[in-house]
């Protein structure tokens, strides 16, 4: 008979079968079979339990039953557990469910962890484990033989937790193999597609390392959906949603369908935000595609402008923060002298000159301006400026005008240049040339903090719009503020071939709803009014703190238990911090206290380190973490905005800044705590409202 369903596969169901003795696999393995088959109850050895609305099923396999739910074409395997010989099928379902902390026709385990308990300070009474830790035991799990002296002195669950110079990916199968998870919890966790059943025995012996990560229909649409239209394709989608997932798998289908049409080495480039995204984008495409991996380039869009201006023999010396606004200055009195106009005219741009902050003109004439490439005069005055709150007639631009002209030659004098004027510099010299490296399919992700000379660089590098690809969430942009599709390319229109993604895989409906709430007007986009999340948990918390101690304190009680709580090591951990040196302050504050912190710049960011990771709000984007806090606020004075700010341009600055907290606030999978000074006066640091966050006291009593 032929097969009707796909079968996948909860992590928990791998540990199970990992820990399966050798002379059960043949049997366990036709019944999975079956259930590829036809998973329906058949009142023999197919059974509907009364668990999960109803959504639970097991089957029988001599002494061992095969837990599972299925729906539309795919049968997902949950458990895999023996029943004890002194128990019939009814009790045994009881027993082993009733273990698993299920409801009664619901998925709402019985208790949530309590915010204080992360805050007490007394140390609970630790878990000894059930077993002894093995050198058989760590053969069957896979772990390294250069793992097992330390692993087999280990007699608790602390202590395993703790052990060091072991990656978490090993002690998490030891935690699984030795502890039950909740079902509600193993239900939450990812499925993974097993393409065979006989994959299963491959994966026993050790041939088959990790199974590929299963899409979800609506992520899957995405996947293989409009290859064929006239133009590019945009799907868009909030944090945790899946978009650069969808990503690396349209790769996969764009090879798919370059190969069945001739194109017998097709070459894919492939964009990411980030240094440490370019990283594990490899690896996974390495997985998803195998040999087929070395036909895509991955890169940050940034790095792929560096190799156009280098091969083009153009030198790139950018100019530090300091030195531009330095230069900015000289440029705005140049300017001055050169305004054209009557009196009045001119009297009314030197005003409006001398109402914008550095920071403020310099973003008008980087991102704007020369990020926009706006060629002429005439160009500026007929521009939109989304996002952008501070009001410019068209006399005022003409000021703008002169002190961008002005930049731009002292620039030219001192030899140096901005990113923005880089990105801009690299676009042209493509346009001229006549020889330049092309690709067959162009997939971008994050699009949504790229200035437009960027992407029309990687518009002119596809061969064809309709493989073009683009991933955004506008309300993830913490930098720039804004654009029209179509003011960075004629070919990009997406009428007809915009996708949205609802789904929050990543964070609990708790923390994507209160991290919703507090983005509030900070929005560059309307949200979709549906958002739906697989996974549920506490509400995030939010404490106030009166100084740098109390802060360090706090974060070195709640940091390992909220690891414990998730079942990880403390390098599940992150601390998000406004600046460089306060996140280099909350590190050091951590190890002084005898949590092992590390703060780690964008670069140097290395998410396999066993320890808390302390970064900067900014470098977080893109990444994820089970347990998050945001700190670090107190010797800052967030946010650090310019002196003798005007209104219009501080509730832009503030607009940009509240993006940048939400998408910190969403790097949270489980858990999320904010520390706020208590003294603060920042808007950026108020707003959260008591429904969604919980606002409680701290161990000393302390009022949030």
């Amino acid at each position: 008979m032929a097969t009707n369903w796909l079968t996948t596969m909860k992590p928990s169901f791998t540990t199970d079968w990992l820990k399966l003795p050798p002379k059960e696999l043949h049997q366990v393995l036709e019944k999975i079979k079956l259930l590829e088959q036809d998973p329906h109850p058949d009142a023999k050895v197919k059974k509907q339990l009364k668990y999960l609305d109803g959504k639970l099923h097991r089957i029988r396999s001599g002494d061992y039953r095969i837990f599972y739910t299925f729906d539309q074409k795919y049968v997902s395997l949950l458990a895999l557990k023996k029943r004890a010989e002194d128990t019939y099928d009814e009790d045994y379902d009881v027993e082993f469910l009733g273990g698993l902390d299920v409801e009664l026709g619901g998925d709402t385990p019985k208790t949530q962890p309590d915010w204080e308990k992360f805050f007490a300070t007394h140390e609970p009474e630790k878990t000894k484990l059930p077993e002894a830790i093995t050198p058989e035991l760590l053969n069957m799990l896979r772990i390294p033989p250069e793992c097992h002296a330390r692993l087999i002195q280990l007699t608790t669950r602390d202590a395993l937790y703790d052990c060091p110079g072991i990656p978490d990916e090993y002690l998490l199968k030891l935690d699984e193999y030795m502890f039950e998870r909740p079902l509600v919890q193993v239900t939450q966790q990812p499925d993974y597609l097993l393409g065979e059943v006989e994959d299963l025995l491959r994966f026993k012996e050790g041939e088959l390392v990790s199974f590929l990560l299963k899409l979800s229909p609506d992520q899957e649409k995405y996947v293989n959906w409009a290859l064929e239209a006239s133009g590019p394709t945009l799907v868009k989608g909030g944090p945790g949603t899946g978009k650069s997932t969808i990503a690396l798998y349209r790769i996969r289908s764009l090879l798919k369908a370059l190969k069945s049409q001739g194109v017998t080495a097709p070459r894919i480039l492939f964009t990411t935000y980030t240094n440490a995204l370019v990283t594990s984008s490899r690896q996974l495409l390495e997985q998803l595609l195998g040999e087929d991996a070395k036909l895509v380039e991955v890169q940050t869009a940034d790095s792929l402008v560096w190799s156009i201006l280098q091969k083009a023999g153009k030198q790139h010396h950018p100019v530090a923060d300091e030195e531009l606004k330095a230069l900015l200055r000289r440029a705005k009195v140049r300017a001055k002298s050169h305004l054209e106009g009557n009196a009045i005219q001119k009297t009314s741009q030197e005003l409006a000159l001398d109402r914008m902050s550095e920071n403020y003109l310099l973003e008008e004439i980087c991102t704007l301006l020369v990020g926009r490439q706006l060629e002429t005069l005439e160009e500026y005055l007929k521009a939109a400026r989304p996002g952008r709150r501070m009001s410019l007639n068209a006399n005022q631009r003409k000021g703008v005008w002169q002190v961008h002209l002005a930049l731009l030659e002292l620039l030219k004098e001192a030899q140096k240049t901005t990113f923005s004027h880089a990105r801009s510099d690299a676009q042209k010299m493509l346009a001229t040339s006549s020889v330049r490296e092309t690709y067959d399919a162009v997939v971008v992700d994050e699009a949504q903090d790229l200035e437009p000379s960027v992407l029309r660089i990687l518009v002119s590098l596809c061969k064809s719009p309709n493989r073009f690809f683009v991933t955004a969430d506008a309300n993830q942009s913490i930098y720039g503020s804004g654009f029209s599709w179509q003011d960075v390319h004629t070919d990009l229109r997406f009428q007809g071939r915009t996708g949205v993604l609802r789904t929050n895989y990543r964070s609990t409906r708790e923390i994507g709803e209160a991290a919703h709430s507090y983005l509030s007007n900070g929005s560059l986009e309307a949200e979709e009014a549906q958002r739906e999340y697989i996974n549920t948990g506490l509400p995030p918390g939010a404490r106030s703190v009166e100084d740098t101690e109390e802060e360090a304190q706090l974060l070195a009680l709640f940091l390992p238990k909220a690891a414990r709580e998730a079942r990880m090591s403390l390098g599940a951990c992150a601390v998000l911090c406004p600046t460089e040196n306060s996140g280099r302050s909350v590190a050091a504050r951590l190890r002084q206290l005898g949590v092992e912190a590390t703060f780690m710049p964008g670069k140097e960011l290395n998410l396999s380190r066993r320890e808390v990771k302390v970064i900067t709000l900014k470098s977080s984007k893109g990444l994820e973490f089970p347990v998050v806090a945001l700190a670090g606020f107190q010797d800052t004075a967030y946010p650090n905005q310019p002196p003798n700010i005007k209104e219009d341009e501080k509730a832009e600055y503030l607009s940009v800044e509240r993006r940048t907290m939400y998408v910190a606030m969403t790097r949270a999978m489980r858990t999320l705590l904010i520390l706020i000074p208590a003294q603060t006066t920042s808007p950026l640091l108020s707003g959260f409202d008591p429904t969604k966050w919980n606002l409680g006291t701290n161990q000393e009593g302390v009022k949030a």
